[in-house]
């Protein structure tokens, strides 16, 4: 029997979140944009027209921005990572960010000022992966802390970009406790999360003005597609920094008429809906997080970014492994004439419920609710790739996790 989906729609009072939003203002993210533009790496990621998919469940487009191009790390995450090292190094040095481009960042000159610095992060794979290649470029050392039950190809990814990377015995939040007290004991050591707590706030910040560089790309990728403004977007939350950076941005986008937006959890993590169903007020989740989407496995919000949530993101939705699954299947085995995409477990999270929502019966309430119908143009991002491989070809070769 498979689990159900739920979802709970966001009736909150609406509070003061002004200085949040000014980080994903157009300003802001044009600056952000300038300075990923700079690294040799960067190239603009794919935005998906699954014209025929969209044709048979009956809306006018879906649109996935795929980010498995991103830099060649098969994730969005270097984004975050990469754009707060930058900031972090820029405040060092005493300039701007638009002062500090990726050539200025790798210098001799830009490394002898440093001096010695060690990153530390704690991550499911893909932030810690971000943040060891920003440190690798930087020839910083780099210390990344890994939950329980971590994949070992997701380890050895990090470890080949030169970090001291392991898998310590403890869920993500309390692995992140965990590397928190490593830093204080090291006079060099800077970490770099994408949550926030008591006197941490503009790293935090700063990833999720890096991630906004997907939200900008998406933007312009749709207007050069004849979309004006989609009416839907569904973005995938852990702490939910990510999903706060998608929703702030297209609510700065169309002031007073933003786009139905919807925050997607894993089920067994999903401390954002808990948190709207508690009136508001955090709500945790502790213990395991068994869920095959380990970027979604996080079981306490950042204050930072659901200041944006709460009041922005229009729905909350708890998904199981078996909508992911789906999602990656048939994103990897599109309608004949649809671009293929390789979505991994959580990239894949919002793609599925949305193919889910169209297409089950069973989820009529969920679509007339969410208002999907023949005019609806929606947008999800694909976050990851196949940042598993064994496990992406058990899920789309073998049929594993189908939830039968």
């Amino acid at each position: 029997m498979k689990e159900k989906i739920t979802w709970v729609k966001n009736t909150l009072p609406k509070t003061d979140c002004a200085q949040s939003m000014t980080y994903l203002t157009e300003d802001a993210m044009l600056k952000v944009q300038r300075f990923h533009h700079s690294f040799p790496q960067y190239t603009v990621t794919p935005l998906v027209s699954l014209k025929n998919l969209a044709r048979a469940l009956g809306v006018k487009g879906i649109y996935v921005k795929d980010e498995s191009f991103r830099f060649g790390l098969n994730s969005f995450k270097v984004l975050g990572g990469s754009h707060a090292v930058g900031r972090y190094i820029a405040a060092e040095l005493g300039k701007d960010l638009s002062e500090l481009d990726y050539p200025t960042l790798v210098s001799d000159q830009t490394k002898e000022r440093l001096g010695n610095i060690t990153f530390y992060a704690t991550t499911d794979g893909n932030h810690g992966r971000g943040v060891a290649w920003a440190a690798n470029k930087l020839r910083q050392k780099c210390v990344i802390y890994m939950p329980a039950g971590t994949s070992p190809s997701r380890l050895n990814n990090i470890l080949r970009e030169g970090a001291d990377a392991s898998i310590v015995d403890m869920n993500y939040d309390d692995a992140i406790r965990y590397c928190k007290t490593q830093v204080e004991q090291d006079r060099h050591g800077v970490i770099v999360q994408d949550t926030d707590w008591p006197g941490y706030g503009d790293i935090p910040a700063w990833i999720m003005q890096g991630y906004g560089t997907v939200s900008w790309e998406a933007h312009n990728q749709l207007r050069s597609a004849g979309v004006e403004r989609p009416t839907h977007v569904f973005a995938q939350a852990g702490v939910g920094s990510f999903a706060g950076s998608v929703h702030g941005y297209f609510a700065n986008a169309y002031p007073g008429q933003q786009p139905v937006m919807c925050t997607v959890e894993a089920a067994v993590a999903d401390c954002l809906a808990r948190s709207v169903r508690a009136g508001g007020t955090l709500t945790a989740v502790g213990g395991d997080m068994p869920t095959i989407m380990a970027g979604l496995a996080c079981g306490e919000a950042c204050n930072l970014s659901w200041g944006i949530l709460k009041n922005h993101s229009d729905f909350f939705i708890s998904i199981w492994d078996w909508v992911t699954a789906v999602g990656m299947r048939m994103l990897g085995a599109p309608l004949p004439g649809d671009t293929r995409i390789i979505s991994g477990e959580s990239g894949a999270s919002a793609a599925g419920l949305v193919f889910t929502a169209l297409r089950d019966a069973a989820y009529a309430g969920l679509r007339d609710e969410l208002g999907l119908n023949g005019d609806s143009e929606i947008l999800v991002i694909s976050t990851e790739g196949d940042t598993d491989p064994d496990r992406y070809r058990r899920i789309t070769w073998d049929g594993a996790y189908a939830g039968d």
